[in-house]
């Protein structure tokens, strides 16, 4: 029979085993705290490429089983922290963010609204993107930007003469995802970097919808490689606020395009 004192007790014990020493630990729970620790470790010291300890030392390192280190293996494997192969030490994996872009794409198709609340998100990034390019962007990361520009223009002029149909339209998308990540890429934050390119597939999802408002308004796709050019001139000239307000009209503009095609959809 359980007392107020028996109860208190349990609990105080509950808490003390959170450690990943306490063997008593249901599996499930003894791996997901070695998996939070084990995380911790491999961000803060170790590299992308670099092989873990054998599960026989980690299980050593840990005072836990070896079955409970490969429990919480599989843990960061599904996080996208490791990398496993039989018979093989685990490695640490170089993020890519192929599951918060899986999220993002599978959260759009099945609610097209969700496109707004992307366009909310990239209001904040795209504003920063261009002030770290303008302060920091080589003429290396210039040179990335004004490709996908150009690649935009070429597909722009097929499109608008109405040349290959689908497969232009797609190369134009492409390359105005290209723009932006290497818009990001030019400033050196590593973590809008990594946004972006993790926002890739839902991007690509976004313009392809928005290109659908555009047609209905009666716009080229060289209307839209006009703005984006202007941004790169004023890039190329380090003039920040005239490049902030070139990005929020594109942004504007591209709101409007998804009221118009989820509104006729």
């Amino acid at each position: 029979m359980f007392t107020q004192a028996n109860l208190s007790y349990t609990f105080s014990d509950m808490t003390r085993l959170t450690t990943p020493s306490a063997r008593i630990l249901p599996l499930a729970s003894a791996a997901a705290s070695v998996a939070d620790q084990l995380g911790q470790r491999i961000v803060s010291l170790h590299h992308p490429g670099a092989q873990l300890p054998s599960e026989a030392e980690m299980a050593a390192d840990f005072s836990v089983s070896r079955i409970t280190i490969r429990e919480a293996l599989k843990i960061l494997s599904g996080r996208g922290l490791v990398s496993m192969a039989r018979g093989r030490k685990a490695v640490v994996t170089q993020p890519d963010g192929a599951m918060f872009g899986a999220f993002l794409t599978s959260l759009i198709k099945s609610d097209p609204k969700s496109l707004f609340d992307l366009l909310q998100v990239r209001r904040s990034l795209e504003i920063q993107s261009v002030v770290l390019a303008i302060r920091h962007a080589s003429r290396a990361g210039l040179a990335a930007v004004e490709g996908a520009l150009t690649a935009m223009r070429t597909a722009a002029a097929v499109i608008d003469a109405g040349g290959e149909g689908p497969e232009a339209e797609l190369a134009f998308h492409l390359a105005d995802v290209r723009f932006h990540e290497a818009l990001a890429l030019s400033g050196g934050n590593r973590v809008l970097t990594y946004l972006f390119e993790a926002m890739e597939s839902s991007l690509l999802e976004a313009f392809t919808t928005s290109h659908r408002g555009q047609r209905l308004a009666g716009q080229t796709m060289e209307n839209l490689c006009q703005t984006h050019a202007l941004i790169f001139q004023h890039i190329t000239a380090r003039e920040e606020k005239p490049a902030v307000e070139a990005m929020i009209a594109i942004l504007d503009s591209a709101e409007a395009n998804l009221r118009a095609a989820v509104g006729n959809m």
